[in-house]
């Protein structure tokens, strides 16, 4: 007999290394991080005495962000835009302070006081899988592109609204992965807020997003939207030399669609096609295309939605109460376990404050330094593997390790009845940015496991 205690959690624990994205506890380090890193900079500009408006400025965007985020991180890294942007510090911002200074070659130990910070910073993998994350999240969410940049999500507070800049680089997030759908959406969005001018900083430029539209279109199958993108890049730049040769490619595709069947029967020159992906031309157009639309991905979004129909009603509403059980056990005479069944067939049950503050506290400071990010385990193989699918890391506590791990496995083991003998140690799950684990087979356990759940989730 075996069963499995998971504890899910979006707490305070931290760990460093990469793959930062796959843990909130590791961004919470990193805000930290980011903290220790304005008070270097701080210093520096403290004792050169150096007026560097342009490091200044970053300083001072960098501090109200951080500021922001150390006052609660927890709560800060619940909104999945801001776990994207404290990634993206790191990347452009912290790396553009850093360029500015070693071309003024400082007589300071700046950078050597940062050095010590390196093994903390998140790496370019992080970025994308913030990208990735918020992708995910506007999927399963149904969640408008605008609205997400312009920071409004329902269910949480405001954040800072996205540049065009950035904007810009989620869409080539989108379009590293091959993901033509999110791609168009971020790009269409960047264009919009550089035609509005809400990028007076022209962080990026127009031409460089046209570019990059017109091949995803063309990429769908939507020759003329994709022509009338080359056709708007040429008028800002006529000497840009790929938009005139794709200018060319899909004027002469454009004029063949058009061209009634017949008309022409000469063979197309090979060398037209030179270096091109053939395109379908019946694709669906990309407003029609979508993520996965699997029956099972589309009942677990649902059921994140919170949609009604997403669950199933139990047959016999009765037993859908609330009691104060102690099942003849000694240890639940003083303080009975806050039953409430919530489904008839199979019978499932809440138990509700398990835990106090004090265990949980303990046991996030005891998984702190045992986190990993979690596996799968590769079906042809065996082997355990990291896998997308999966975003969270996890730590295992023995029974042994604490007499707090002890006190909770033996009440899981009142509650349910069940002995432990056989039962994996204690698990304790921390989800990144988006984190998930998407629909999957479970063959091991014969019991399903208890969930401790420490947060919303």
């Amino acid at each position: 007999m075996r069963t499995l205690v998971l504890l899910s959690l979006l707490g305070l624990i931290v760990t460093c290394q990469a793959e930062v994205f796959t843990s909130l506890v590791d961004l919470e380090h990193v805000i930290y991080t980011e903290s220790s890193m304005l008070d270097a900079l701080r210093e520096y500009v403290k004792q050169e005495e150096l007026k560097i408006q342009k490091v200044k400025k970053l300083m001072d965007e960098l501090q109200k962000a951080n500021t922001e985020a150390v006052q609660d991180p927890e709560h800060y890294l619940s909104h999945p835009v801001n776990g994207l942007l404290l990634v993206k510090r790191f990347i452009w911002e912290w790396s553009e302070v850093e360029n500015i200074i070693r071309l003024d070659v400082p007589k300071t130990n700046y950078l050597v006081n940062i050095s010590q910070y390196r093994d903390y910073f998140p790496a370019n993998e992080d970025l994308k899988g913030a990208g990735a994350a918020l992708l995910r999240l506007q999927d399963t969410y149904k969640l408008d592109t605008k609205s997400i940049a312009d920071g409004n999500i329902e269910g949480t507070w405001k954040s800072p609204p996205l540049t065009a800049h950035e904007c810009f680089e989620i869409g080539r997030i989108a379009y590293n992965a091959i993901d033509y759908f999110h791609s168009r959406l971020w790009m269409l969005e960047a264009l919009h807020r550089v035609e509005r001018q809400d990028d007076p900083d022209k962080t990026v430029e127009k031409a460089d997003i046209l570019d990059y539209l017109s091949f995803i279109l063309y990429m769908n199958g939507d020759m003329d939207q994709a022509l009338s993108y080359t056709e708007q890049l040429l008028a800002i730049d006529p000497e840009h030399e790929r938009g005139n040769s794709n200018k060319r490619y899909f004027e002469y595709h454009v004029s063949k669609k058009q061209q009634p069947r017949g008309e022409d029967d000469e063979e197309e020159d090979e060398d037209d096609d030179e270096g091109w992906v053939e395109v379908d031309e019946t694709k669906k157009k990309p407003e029609e295309l979508g993520p996965n639309t699997s029956p099972e991905r589309q009942a677990y979004q649902a059921l994140c939605r919170g949609e009604a129909h997403a669950v199933k009603a139990p047959k016999n509403q009765r037993i859908m109460k609330c009691h104060y059980r102690h099942y003849n056990n000694p240890r639940l005479y003083i303080q009975p376990a806050k039953e409430e069944v919530i489904f008839d067939h199979p019978r499932l049950k809440i138990f509700h404050d398990i835990l106090n503050d004090v265990e949980i506290a303990r046991v996030k400071a005891l998984a702190a330094p045992r986190l990993n990010r979690a596996t799968i385990q590769n079906p042809v193989t065996g082997k355990l593997e990291y896998a997308d699918y999966r975003i969270s890391k996890s730590a295992w506590l023995r029974e042994d390790l604490d007499p707090m791990v002890t006190a909770i496995r033996t009440r899981v083991s009142d509650y349910s009845g069940l002995e432990l003998k056989t039962a994996e140690e204690l698990q304790v799950v921390n989800y990144g940015i988006g984190g998930h684990y998407e629909p999957h087979f479970d063959f091991a356990r014969l019991i399903g496991p208890a969930c401790l759940c420490f947060a919303d989730l």
